[in-house]
Protein backbone atom coordinates (compact mmCIF):
# COMPACT_ATOMS: atom_id res chain seq x y z
CA UNK A 1 0.00 0.00 0.00
CA UNK A 2 1.18 3.41 -1.11
CA UNK A 3 1.31 6.54 1.26
CA UNK A 4 -0.13 9.83 0.45
CA UNK A 5 2.53 12.32 1.29
CA UNK A 6 0.92 15.92 0.84
CA UNK A 7 2.53 19.44 0.59
CA UNK A 8 0.57 22.56 1.53
CA UNK A 9 2.25 24.48 -0.89
CA UNK A 10 2.19 28.60 -2.19
CA UNK A 11 2.89 29.47 -5.61
CA UNK A 12 6.43 30.97 -6.36
CA UNK A 13 7.69 29.75 -3.05
CA UNK A 14 11.39 28.28 -3.24
CA UNK A 15 10.90 26.32 -0.17
CA UNK A 16 7.84 24.84 -1.62
CA UNK A 17 10.10 24.16 -4.67
CA UNK A 18 12.94 22.37 -2.62
CA UNK A 19 10.48 20.26 -0.44
CA UNK A 20 8.57 19.15 -3.40
CA UNK A 21 12.13 18.18 -5.08
CA UNK A 22 13.45 16.69 -2.05
CA UNK A 23 10.43 14.08 -1.85
CA UNK A 24 10.39 13.39 -6.06
CA UNK A 25 14.03 12.12 -5.20
CA UNK A 26 12.76 9.63 -2.18
CA UNK A 27 9.15 8.74 -3.78
CA UNK A 28 10.71 5.89 -5.91
CA UNK A 29 12.73 4.31 -3.32
CA UNK A 30 10.06 4.83 -0.43
CA UNK A 31 6.83 4.22 -2.74
CA UNK A 32 4.59 6.80 -1.99
CA UNK A 33 2.54 9.35 -3.46
CA UNK A 34 2.33 12.84 -3.75
CA UNK A 35 -0.68 15.34 -3.48
CA UNK A 36 0.46 19.41 -3.75
CA UNK A 37 -2.47 21.63 -2.47
CA UNK A 38 -1.91 25.26 -3.14
CA UNK A 39 -3.22 27.56 0.02
CA UNK A 40 -3.26 30.45 -2.04
CA UNK A 41 -6.60 31.84 -2.00
CA UNK A 42 -7.91 29.45 0.34
CA UNK A 43 -8.71 31.52 3.47
CA UNK A 44 -9.19 28.39 5.74
CA UNK A 45 -5.75 26.60 4.85
CA UNK A 46 -4.12 30.07 4.79
CA UNK A 47 -5.38 30.53 8.50
CA UNK A 48 -3.97 27.51 9.09
CA UNK A 49 -0.34 27.22 6.82
CA UNK A 50 -0.06 30.56 6.37
CA UNK A 51 3.82 31.77 6.43
CA UNK A 52 4.47 28.03 7.35
CA UNK A 53 4.68 26.55 4.14
CA UNK A 54 5.26 24.06 3.49
CA UNK A 55 3.52 21.76 5.59
CA UNK A 56 3.98 17.99 4.63
CA UNK A 57 1.16 15.69 6.23
CA UNK A 58 1.94 11.89 5.97
CA UNK A 59 -1.27 10.20 5.19
CA UNK A 60 -3.45 13.31 6.69
CA UNK A 61 -1.02 13.92 9.71
CA UNK A 62 0.98 16.62 10.02
CA UNK A 63 4.84 15.35 9.98
CA UNK A 64 6.90 18.38 9.36
CA UNK A 65 6.87 22.21 7.77
CA UNK A 66 9.34 24.60 6.08
CA UNK A 67 11.68 21.95 4.75
CA UNK A 68 11.92 18.07 4.17
CA UNK A 69 14.78 16.64 6.46
CA UNK A 70 15.49 12.95 4.19
CA UNK A 71 16.58 11.19 7.29
CA UNK A 72 13.31 12.54 9.03
CA UNK A 73 11.09 12.34 6.70
CA UNK A 74 12.26 8.22 6.51
CA UNK A 75 12.05 7.53 10.04
CA UNK A 76 8.93 9.17 10.15
CA UNK A 77 7.35 7.14 7.11
CA UNK A 78 8.42 4.14 8.67
CA UNK A 79 6.96 4.35 12.50
CA UNK A 80 3.71 5.71 10.21
CA UNK A 81 3.85 2.19 8.10
CA UNK A 82 4.77 0.53 11.65
CA UNK A 83 0.89 1.70 13.11
CA UNK A 84 -1.67 1.20 10.39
Amino acid sequence: MSNLITIYSRHGCHLCEDAETTLNELKSELNFSIEVIYIDGDSSLEKLYGNEVPVIHIDGEHHDFYKVDPIRFRSSLEKHRQHQ
